[in-house]
């Protein structure tokens, strides 16, 4: 299993990033993904996941109404539509996969600033 993101990088407050998850070595389309983060000094949080029937998807309360996570099935990855950020959002962001055990990918570091 192998999961590898991109797309961090920085931007003002304000702005907006996308980021992308590529995975490998699994059936992507038969399991649920996640984009958690963590800032600096802070424990790891969920931001976003997207189950795999039906593309349900769920939020952390502060993110609602400025993040939306997708998937392509097609092309095996994971996306993270990040608009409105503020310098709170600052961290770097990880995919996450459960199959059988924890996955991680290797992040991406998020700076919003000015």
């Amino acid at each position: 299993v192998q999961l590898v993101e991109s797309g961090g990088g920085l931007v003002q407050p304000g702005g907006s990033l996308r980021l992308s998850c590529a995975a490998s070595g699994f059936t992507f389309s038969s399991y649920a993904m996640s984009w958690y983060r963590q800032a600096p000094g802070k424990e790891r949080e969920l931001v976003a996941r997207i189950m795999r029937v039906g593309g349900r998807t769920n939020y952390a309360d502060s993110v609602k109404g400025r993040f939306t996570i997708s998937r392509d099935n097609a092309k095996n990855t994971v996306y993270l539509q990040m608009n409105s950020l503020k310098p709170e959002d600052t961290a770097v962001y990880y995919c996450q996969a459960w199959i059988e055990k924890d996955y991680w990918g290797q992040g991406t570091q998020v700076t919003v600033s000015s």
